[in-house]
Order: C-alpha cells, then structure tokens, then sequence
C-alpha cells in the first residue's frame, strides 16, 4: 500500500475545521477517510507552532535550518583542527 501525502493547505483547513466547527478528531477522521492518530498528529503540530506547521518536502523550520548550519559549521572546524594538528607535528619533527 503506498503512502498517502497530504499538502498542507489539506492539513490546514483540516486542523481548522476541527477547532473552527468543533467537529471531534474521531468524526473528522471518519469524514476525511484518516487516522486518527495522524489527525492527532496535526492537530499537535498546528498547536506547537502555527506558522511554521507542516514544512512540506524539503523544507524545515528555521531551527532545523540553525541547527543544519551548525553541524556542518562543527564538521567544517574539526576538518581544520585535524589539520592544524598534522602540520604542527610535522614542523615539531623538523626542529628536534
């Protein structure tokens, strides 16, 4: 069975239908043919932080782009440390 991909325009209106009529997560996942754990999912999204809900593909909050920034900021440094090290041994060889 392939999995379903939902936009998040669908996501958004859905979420809103919910709080905006009142329908219950139970009812809209029948109506919608959803889980109700990935309507509880949304709703948990939506709810943590609602204008950066639901990326989509490829795209991440700005903390997750922060956070990629810096890990390659770390792998960078370390790549120069490595390095800084190896030509300090060399040259300590060549004094002694």
């Amino acid at each position: 069975m392939e999995r379903r991909k939902y936009t998040r325009e669908f996501k958004l209106e859905t979420v809103n239908m919910m709080k905006g009529r009142g329908v219950s997560l139970a009812q809209a996942a029948r109506d919608l043919d959803i889980r109700h754990t990935v309507l509880r999912r949304w709703v948990k999204e939506f709810g943590a932080d609602p204008q950066h809900a639901f990326p989509g593909l490829g795209q991440m909050k700005p903390e997750q782009l922060e956070l990629d920034r810096l890990r390659k900021e770390v792998v960078r440094l370390k790549a120069e440390r490595d390095i800084l090290k190896k030509a300090a041994a060399y040259f300590a060889r060549e004094v002694i």
